[in-house]
């Protein structure tokens, strides 16, 4: 009887999903890149064979034609793999630019030392302009998207919140788009990162943390308005 359950609660188990292998992850990226970028095949197989080529004539001219080529060939998978993230993450950022809540998923590939809220800290029902926030030890800084006459005066409302609960920390206001003075998705992220330190890796923590709080006491975004739904395979945008 007991075998006879266990057999029965194995048949009703949901099967186990199979792990993707790096080659599995590897092969989407590379898909994911050709459907934005249809040359990217051809840009892939021009570097392998060049950097063959060079190795073969180099082997030619020291007398040692094979070894030469056999070295060669892990410089011509390195540089590959590293055309093939560029690429991946320029069509992971044109695959989200201009759709509400790309700032976010930009914000997600951000390196370790930083706190960035998933949901907006600010929004517009209206026309939903949002704004992002992130804490690091640059300071606070505001990621605005929507156009430049409209999301400044969401921006700088909120650096007035900001700087109420946090008066002697830095505020960046960051807009996001390609109108004059704004800054294009693809570049946020480096952007961001390009800011001058000027706290320490604990006051970052008690300055997020008060602003959390702040958040906290705030309504919660009005129904209808999600800027969150685009959101891509952060993995792609690494280019793995």
């Amino acid at each position: 009887m007991a075998l006879k359950k266990k057999k029965d609660a194995a048949e009703g188990a949901a099967p186990k999903q199979k792990k993707k292998r790096w080659y599995h992850q590897l092969w989407e990226v590379f898909q994911m890149t050709r459907e934005a970028q249809p040359s990217i095949t051809w840009w892939l197989l021009g570097a392998f064979v060049g950097i063959l080529a060079v190795g073969l004539v180099i082997g030619l001219a020291v007398g040692h034609p094979v070894y030469v080529t056999l070295l060669s060939l892990p410089v011509a998978l390195i540089v590959v793999m590293l055309l093939l993230s560029r690429r991946a993450e320029r069509a992971a950022y044109s695959r989200i630019e201009g759709t509400p809540g790309a700032s976010a998923s930009a914000l997600g590939t951000i390196r370790r030392g930083w706190n960035v809220e998933e949901q907006p800290v600010a929004i517009d029902p209206r026309t939903q302009d949002v704004v992002f926030r992130a804490v690091g030890r640059p300071g606070v800084v505001l990621i605005g998207e929507g156009p430049s006459h409209r999301v400044k005066r969401l921006l700088e409302g909120e650096r007035k919140k900001v700087a109420r609960v946090a008066p002697n920390v830095t505020v960046h206001l960051v807009e996001v788009g390609r109108d004059e003075g704004q800054t294009p998705l693809p570049k946020l992220v480096r952007t961001i990162q390009k800011l001058r330190p000027t706290l320490t890796k604990a006051e970052v923590a008690a300055v997020a943390k008060r602003l959390r709080a702040l958040q906290s006491s705030r309504p919660p975004i009005p129904k209808g308005v999600d800027p969150l739904r685009a959101r891509p395979d952060r993995k792609g945008m690494r280019g793995r």
